[in-house]
């Protein structure tokens, strides 16, 4: 099913052709009456989406959304047969992604043929229904229809892949027409894990809720209780898992011997050692055959294998349950996430704790930024300086990590707002508020920046500077960012005062490097592992056209400001500027940003060293995690391969312990939609 509300993002290397995408303002116009959806979170609305019956039959549909300033202005027309089944499809208009464009046709000989702006296929269409990539998000209602009707049997897709659905329970709802009932279901096939979707009383498609929700016109109100009551559903569907995952059985002692051992601290890898992990801690290290293995231990042969500590992703935005036990089936038994709802959070740390979640265990922080139509989803919105400290507070109560601003902030609310956050223990970090360039946030009370655009907001003009809340934060830095000096004694003295106020930065070069330089014809390099063993509909979401080009620019020029970013990270950890590793992603990422950091000029273990002892740190939980020690919890991967040779093999996640548990990774993997070891 096509793409929902936000770009999947992904990268290319060599160049397609295709037509320029079609401008706003030749895109359809919706008529009076045409029935009306809505985009919106708890910061507000932030788009429409309509849908009506052209003159000749063809079903229309029109989306314009901005979401924190990233624009997607589509339409699409839709030609049904007789069965109701699409035999023609015509996308135009753009997104954050690129151009929107495309085109599914089936001739009389029933061939279909499709293009959109990465890729293009012909096919016999039998009795399978084509999977459009993008187009505005209502127009799945045809897909939904079809999906009741075949029931259990589900229906086969072009170009790959088959898709389901199962109805649930029935909710009561208000809405301007009064009471409605309408139903849950669960859609498989169209992504790594069932994604719900809501029904009304006749099993057409009612609408999504979620952080950002897209529901009828009227309805905005009931996002909150749709997404609690498909949030206890997924609940109980991945209560199971984690009992059997988290069993007695699982616990058992476990000698690993003659590994190679990960040392986070020292910064190096120490060859043929034996650990052993007991009662959910590592109990002894030491050279290889020196450990006995207790009564009923587990013995693993670590001989071609590495362990180190399991990994952090610094910059995950924790929420889903099915995401979170991916996340440890790819070795993350840590994070940290720059922003989830207080509900979203605690609800997370009390089921983990109960062993009713598998999960990482991590920190989260909250987001606070001002009312404004460009304010951040999900977050905490305020109105005043007063309001932005009550906030603050509001973090504190319910016991969370850290209070990250955001870009919409009036700058002369960050030093207050810090100095509380402060007071009351809390981390304070996040985007630049527009007007402010990241040193003036970091004199301000910033412990940490989060994304390698706003460190190069330090060299960008003004007129960008003030303007940060919008999509010119990526392109400003796309437009200027090649011809910025990382050498000149403004940035080295930049860098030197980061360095000196222990300012740590958080890059996530993987969400830039697919939006710069892709142009839609081939796999990034973070998902390039995985598209062997993901589903065929996710991995095709993979290819994107890339971030429009604008003001002239070539994909050349903001190849060449992607790798000023890479740089830059370099610059900053010559400097002594502390670095943590986040995707801001699935999590599947994260190899490839460490792989990301060898390339700006870190070494192999002090890129491995920035997801693991380092966010520990920052964290605070070091004194428990983020390195191999004896009295340390047991959150430790074993990998097939050689890390030191290779940061690839960190994907070949061969056991995850888990606060101690012993977990199978191929069990891991098929239970969160991976059906293999990535390439």
């Amino acid at each position: 099913m096509r793409r929902l509300l936000v770009a999947t993002l992904l990268a290319a290397t060599t160049s397609i052709v295709h037509a320029e995408a079609t401008p706003k303002e030749r895109l359809l116009t919706p008529p009076a009456g045409a029935r009306h959806y809505t985009i919106s979170s708890a910061a507000g609305k932030h788009g429409d989406v309509w849908a009506w019956s052209q003159p000749d039959g063809r079903q229309a549909y029109r989306m314009s959304m901005s979401l924190r300033g990233w624009v997607t202005e589509t339409d699409e027309l839709v030609t049904l047969d007789s069965a109701r089944r699409p035999v023609e499809i015509a996308i135009n208009g753009f997104t954050d992604s690129g151009d929107a464009t495309e085109h599914f046709k089936v001739d009389s000989n029933g061939v279909a043929r499709w293009k959109t702006a990465i890729d293009a296929g012909t096919a016999p269409i039998g009795s399978k229904r084509y999977n459009s990539y993008g187009g505005p998000p209502l127009a799945s209602e045809l897909d939904v229809d079809a999906l009741v009707a075949a029931g259990d049997k589900g229906i086969d897709l072009l170009p790959t892949g088959h898709a389901a659905i199962a109805i649930g329970q029935s909710l009561q709802v208000d809405g301007p027409t009064g009471p409605k009932t309408i139903k849950l279901a669960f859609l498989t096939g169209y992504g790594f894990s069932p994604s719900p979707v809501w029904l009304d009383s006749d099993n057409h498609y009612f609408g999504n809720a979620g952080v950002v929700s897209f529901l009828p016109e009227g309805y905005e109100k009931t996002g909150p209780t749709l997404k609690e009551a498909q949030d206890k559903a997924t609940a109980d569907m991945v209560r199971g898992l984690a009992h059997r995952f988290l069993s007695i059985a699982n616990h058992s002692p476990t000698l690993i011997d003659h590994v190679l051992m990960f040392d986070s601290v020292g910064g190096g890898y120490i060859p043929d050692r034996a650990v052993l992990i007991a009662d959910g801690k590592v109990a002894a290290i030491g050279a290889a055959g020196s450990i006995a293995a207790p009564a009923g231990a587990t013995v693993i042969d670590g001989r071609g294998k590495t362990l180190t500590p399991g990994l952090w992703d610094a910059h995950q935005h924790v929420g889903d349950d099915w995401n979170l036990l991916q996340n440890v089936a790819t070795g993350m038994t840590n994070y940290r996430s720059p922003g989830s709802a207080i509900d979203d959070a605690l609800s997370i740390y009390k089921r983990r704790a109960a062993g009713d979640l598998l999960a990482p265990d991590g920190k989260i922080s909250v987001i606070i930024d001002r009312k404004d139509p460009l304010a951040a989803q999900g977050a905490l919105t305020v109105s005043s300086g007063v309001e932005a400290i009550a906030a603050v507070d509001k973090i504190k109560a319910a016991g969370l990590w850290g209070a990250k601003f955001y870009t919409s902030m009036d700058p002369a609310w960050i030093a207050p707002a810090a100095a509380e956050a402060h007071k009351l223990g809390l981390h304070v970090h996040g985007h630049v508020p527009a007007g402010m360039r990241p040193l003036e946030a970091v004199r301000a009370g910033y412990d940490e920046v989060t994304h390698i655009n706003f460190i190069l907001m330090q060299a960008m003009p003004q007129a960008i500077v003030d303007k940060a809340n919008t999509a010119a934060r990526l392109e400003g830095p796309a437009k200027y960012g090649k011809d910025v000096d990382l050498d000149s004694p403004a940035m080295t003295s930049f860098y030197a005062e980061l360095a000196q106020r222990h300012t740590i930065i958080d890059p996530t070069l993987t969400v830039w490097e697919p939006l710069m330089t892709s142009d839609g014809s081939a796999i990034s390099p973070e998902y390039a592992a995985f598209t062997d063993v993901a589903p065929p509909a996710v991995v095709r979401g993979w290819k994107i056209g890339g971030y429009p080009l604008f003001d002239g620019l070539t994909r050349d020029d903001f190849r060449k400001s992607f790798a000023k970013m890479v740089d830059l990270v370099g610059k900053l950890h010559k400097a002594g500027v502390p670095i943590v590793a986040g995707t801001d992603g699935y999590g599947l990422e994260l190899v490839r940003e460490l792989e990301l950091y060898q390339q700006a000029g870190l070494s192999n273990a002090e890129a491995l060293q920035t997801a693991t002892i380092i966010p520990a740190r920052m964290t605070g939980m070091d004194d428990r995690t983020g390195s191999i020690a004896i009295g340390k919890t047991a959150d430790i991967i074993l990998v097939d391969g050689d890390v030191s040779q290779n940061l690839g093999n960190l994907r070949h996640v061969h056991t995850v312990f888990l606060d101690g548990y012993r977990l199978d990774g191929a069990a891991l993997r098929g239970a969160s939609g991976l059906s293999g070891m990535p390439k």
